[in-house]
């Protein structure tokens, strides 16, 4: 490849993107061993009372240019992070950080060839499709009283919608380690984070000791595809809305996502109706 002015070090070969990529690891370990947040450690087999969120998803995307075996090392890579993240704990003042829970994801590990995005690029890569599982995280803290304190987007178009629309069904990003995923529990209360799989779909779980005073959810306006510069984007509004658990009355509703996301998948596949000209 010609180098050419305008291009940043990481873009001018898969060795320089390599190089690029291992410092900024190490400038997370640094990061890591200089941080005062406290991060959640401890994991119990037994399931907290309450469940404050659920969320579940299909493993195993199938389709029109959809790679059927990494869709199958997607599901893979998910069950064996899932192994990492089931059951644990973040005691108030504690933060969950997705990476230093998981840790290094190797073929040593049993990590397969999953898809990841490089590049605004979809290619093969070891421990790709975590993605589908820190997505399913946040969408049980947003859900939540929990407070997001890093988070990471990729993408919210890179498969075509399974029957009803999702709300940010994807979009969230995590790479080993600097790409990370974390929430702090600024509450008064345990919480915990349930994870497992069955043979077709993933199932994730966010719960208390005892019921919050008020209830959560994710709304989407707007949602539509257009073309730009040749392109087709995923455009909408994506909201957090809190209302009273005694009165259902609405107390607050929060922008968590402008939608603008180029969309991944076969142009044929986007819903007609959805196009807007």
């Amino acid at each position: 490849m010609f180098w050419k002015k305008d291009m940043l070090f990481c873009e001018i070969s898969p060795a320089t993107y390599a190089i690029s990529e291992q410092k900024e690891i190490f400038k997370r370990h640094i990061k890591n061993l200089n941080s005062k947040e406290i991060i959640a450690k401890t994991r119990l087999d037994e399931k907290l009372t309450n469940v404050v969120s659920a969320q579940s998803s299909h493993l195993i995307k199938r389709g029109k240019g959809i790679d059927e075996r990494l869709q199958l090392n997607k599901a893979n890579n998910i069950r064996l992070a899932c192994g990492k993240l089931n059951g644990l704990i973040v005691r108030p003042g504690e933060t969950f950080s997705f990476w230093l829970t998981v840790g290094k994801t190797t073929k040593r590990q049993n990590y397969k060839d999953g898809r990841v995005i490089v590049g605004g690029r979809i290619m093969p890569g070891v421990g790709g499709g975590l993605c589908n599982l820190s997505n399913t995280i946040h969408r049980l803290v947003l859900q939540s009283p929990l407070e997001v304190t890093e988070f990471h987007s990729h993408s919210d178009a890179l498969a075509p919608d399974e029957g009803e629309r999702v709300p940010f069904s994807s979009g969230t990003s995590v790479s080993y380690n600097y790409i990370d995923y974390r929430f702090k529990n600024a509450t008064d209360q345990n919480v915990q984070l349930c994870l497992w799989c069955d043979d077709d779909n993933l199932y994730g779980e966010l719960r208390s000791e005892r019921e919050y005073p008020f209830i959560y959810d994710i709304t989407e306006e707007n949602h539509h595809f257009s073309m730009e510069d040749g392109k087709y984007y995923r455009i909408s509004k994506i909201y957090k809305n809190t209302y009273d658990r005694q009165s259902g009355r609405l107390l607050n509703k929060t922008l968590v996502l402008d939608n603008h996301s180029e969309v991944m998948f076969d142009y044929d596949l986007i819903p007609k109706e959805l196009i807007l000209t």
